[in-house]
Order: C-alpha cells, then structure tokens, then sequence
C-alpha cells in the first residue's frame, strides 16, 4: 500500500493561530464527576436555577447549557476523529484507488474533528465573558435587598408608630443605600452592554473562522473524489491502473495550506448590509402626511374653520337666524362632526366652497351690474361661506330693482 500522507500528531502554528493566540484549553473537557451522559447536562442546569441570587438565576442557567453545549461539541469532535480513523481503516482492504482516497478522506475528516476541537476552546471565551456578566449581577442582588429590607421597614413603622424617631434614622439609611444602588445598577448596566459586545465577538469570529475553514475542507475533499474512476466496467473487464497518488497528495498538501494561511481578511464570505433598514421605516411611519420627512408640519387645515366675528346675530334675531339660515347643530353634534375630520376632506370642501361661491358671484353680477360689492366679512379664511355670508346673499337677490 501506497501511504503517501499519514496523519499529524504534532503541527506547526497556523496563520490564524499566529495572528491571534489560541485561548487555553476549555475549562469544560476536564474535572467531569458525572460523565458526558444526559444526566450530567440535567442536574447542572436544575441547580443552577434553583440557587444563587435571584436576579443571576437565568443567566446562571444560560452559562450552565452553555457548558452542556460545549461538552456536546466535544463529544462529537472526538467520534468525528474516531470516523475518520475507521474510514481509513476500512479502505486499507479495498481496490488501491478507493484505498488511496479514503485514506485521504479520513485525514480530512480527522482535521475537521481536529478543527471542532479548537472551536470549542475560542467558544469557551465567549461563555466564560458571559459568565463575568453573571458574577456582576449577583454582586448587585445585595444593595437591591438591602434598599427594599429599609423600605420595608419604614413602612412597618409608619403603621404600627407614625411618630417614631427610628424613622427618621431609616430614612436616612434609605436615602445611601438608593445613592449605593443606583452606582451599582449603573455599573451594572455598563458592564453588561461592554460583556455582550465582547462575547458575542468572540462566538462569531470563532463560527466564521471554523465554517470557512469548513468550506475549504469540504472544497478539496470534492476534488479527490474526481480521482476515483467511476465508470462502469463488464464483468471480466480490469480496470486501468490507478496513477493518482501525486495528485492525491498535492490535493492534501494544498488544503494543508490554505488551512494554515487562512486570515479573517481572507474570509470568502462577506455579510451586506441592505439600505431598507428597520430604523429607516419606523422613521417614515412617523413623518408627515404629505410624505415630506423632516419639513415642519402645517397644522392650519387640521380642523375645519370656526365662524368669525361678523357672523354674530342679536338675541332677538335667533329664532328667524334658525329660520332662514343655515340650520344650527347641537354642541354634540357639533363635536362628533369635527372629532375625525382629515386634511382630504377640509380640502374637498374648500374646492366645493370656491366652486359654489364663484357661480353666485357670476350670477348676482348678471342680475345687477349696479349692485356694491357685497360684504366679504362673513367670509371665512378659507373660502368656506358662513352663515352671515348665505343672509347676505339672500338680501342681494330680494334687492334687485324693479323695472
């Protein structure tokens, strides 16, 4: 048998690996008392919930699956080692083209296992940042107690003694221990904000790097399956000797080397960005109604305009007002009609009014060319004709001399 490439025990640093120190190894692949069963990932995740202080309690439990995760991983880089080891060993036995390549095959998969390995190791940088996170909410829970025990008790007191001079001392003792709080919830808040950027950071560069690599294993891998001669053959016919273990090695080699020069500025795949972004469509909700985001808002024609000052009737003249006007609405009514009115309908009826006003005024003109021009003061702002405005009209008609 032709073994051209063995598998490594022993390589040299990678590109990557020289560019960013490899974390130490994962706190999580030593000190097991239960094994790496089920029953093991369980029992930490109850306990951690049901202990410690309260406000820690869920993110003890995040850092706790965490580490379920994490043991998971490595359960499955190890069997992906054992794969590969009995890949090979089953190729040793067949045809030397089919053992050639399997051969190959086993050692990418080993460096896959080898890969899952190393993920595990930057991955456990992100939980031990969350981790830190936790440790800072479980140094607050104390000043939130001890701010709600005085508050508690001053209560207390107010009830059973509202003249008690332990009050006074008790608020006091509030009055530092909100000042202690609020330093510690700002603390709190900073560190929190600074932790989830940083550990989130590490989760991502490390799935980047490890699904790249990935993709190059996974490309070479494609390349020695080209070797194999698929073609079918008769019965009694040979197959043409197999001459592919320089290529077969040269495949290796070169996945070897990509893996090992392989940068994050390398990186195939590039996330973009779209300019539709959540941000921006809130924004136009919210603009105005003509669409124009950003121009100040005009707020004249929001409601339909109110009658002016010329249109008042004395006391005495309501009844024939009611009578040969316009008819009156109840202050209900009136409400309800001028509750939901939009700028579309202010407008209709200011084009309805100009219409309407622009036909009397050509045919009172037609009527009577010596007419004066007929008091404009009932009308309103807008073009809207008032009450006094249909009176004045009504005069002007029933004035028209007679021949």
């Amino acid at each position: 048998m032709h073994r051209t490439y063995s598998m490594r025990q022993s390589r040299a640093p990678t590109q990557s690996q020289i560019e960013k120190p490899p974390p130490p190894p994962s706190s999580t692949k030593v000190g097991r008392l239960f094994g790496g069963g089920n029953f093991g990932h369980n029992l930490r995740k109850s306990m951690a919930g049901a202990y410690g202080p309260e406000l820690a309690k869920k993110l003890s439990q995040l850092v706790k699956m965490e580490k379920n995760l994490m043991r998971s991983m490595e359960l499955v880089g190890r069997e992906r080692r054992d794969v590969a080891r009995q890949l090979s060993i089953w190729g040793e036995e067949c045809d030397e083209d089919v053992s050639d390549i399997t051969d190959k095959l086993g050692v990418l998969i080993f460096e896959i296992g080898e890969l899952e390995d190393q993920f595990i190791d930057r991955y456990d940088q992100y939980r031990v940042t969350i981790k830190s996170i936790r440790n800072i909410e479980a140094s607050v829970q104390p000043s939130r107690d001890r701010k709600q025990k005085i508050t508690d008790q001053i209560a207390q007191l107010k009830y059973k003694d509202p003249n008690s001079p332990k009050i006074v001392v008790l608020e006091q003792e509030l009055v530092r221990a909100e000042a202690e709080s609020l330093v510690a919830e700002a603390q709190l808040s900073n560190i929190t904000r600074e932790k989830i950027k940083s550990a989130f950071t590490y989760q991502f560069d490390a799935l980047r790097e490890h699904s790249e690599k990935l993709a190059l294993i996974a490309g070479y891998g494609k390349h020695l399956l080209e070797l194999i001669d698929d073609t079918a053959v008769t019965p009694g016919e040979t197959r043409e000797a197999y001459d592919g273990y320089e290529a077969s090695k040269s495949i290796i080699q070169d996945c070897e080397d990509a893996l090992t020069s392989w940068v994050e500025s390398k990186a195939a795949v590039k996330p973009r960005l779209s300019v539709r972004g959540s941000r921006q469509r809130r924004t136009h909700g919210r603009g105005t109604r003509s669409g124009n985001i950003g121009e100040p808002v005009s707020l004249t024609d929001q409601d339909r305009p109110m009658r002016g000052s010329g249109v008042w009737v004395p006391a005495d003249e309501h009844e024939r007002h009611r009578t040969h006007g316009a008819p009156a609405l109840n202050r209900a009514d009136d409400d309800d009609q001028y509750e939901d009115i939009t700028d579309d309908e202010v407008d209709r009826g200011h084009h309805r009014g100009s219409r309407r006003h622009e036909r009397d005024h050509e045919h009172d003109h037609g009527a009577d060319r010596r007419q004066s021009p007929r008091n404009r003061d009932g009308k309103n702002a807008d073009g809207l004709n008032g009450d006094a405005h249909s009176r004045d009209r009504e005069d002007e008609r029933g004035a028209v001399p007679q021949d």
